[in-house]
């Protein structure tokens, strides 16, 4: 299947408490969701083709991790702090990536990752 084919990205978060996990996601993303396609599942737009969607689903809860890009990850950590939302040790690929993970109330991860080989080569 040639790469031009694929059209966008959605991560599905799976969750055992829908009003709590939106309370949770709108203070990561520092908004309310994007689109609400039904009862129970609430989607965020994270880049012109990625998307971020939670939904109910207890049997999975709590297995699911996210890798998002971010520019500045201690800009990224200031917002999150900011918000309540609590944040582990960074861990710092030299020259590679740094990033720093998230948890949300079910136990799935959003780990934060700002590529630092770019920036070396600017």
């Amino acid at each position: 299947m040639p790469i031009l084919n694929l059209k966008n990205v959605i991560s599905v978060i799976p969750v055992t408490n829908y009003d709590s996990a939106v309370n949770w996601y709108k203070k990561l993303i520092g908004r309310d969701a994007d689109v609400v396609p039904t009862e129970g599942v609430s989607e965020w737009q994270l880049a012109a083709n990625a998307w971020l969607q939670i939904g109910i689903d207890p049997d999975n809860s709590g297995k699911t991790t996210v890798v998002i890009n971010v520019g500045d990850l201690e800009a990224q950590r200031s917002a999150c702090e900011e918000v309540g939302i609590s944040l582990g040790e960074v861990v710092e690929y030299t020259g590679i990536v740094k990033m720093v993970d998230a948890t949300d109330p079910d136990g799935n991860k959003i780990t934060f990752v700002e590529e630092l080989a770019n920036a070396m080569n600017e």
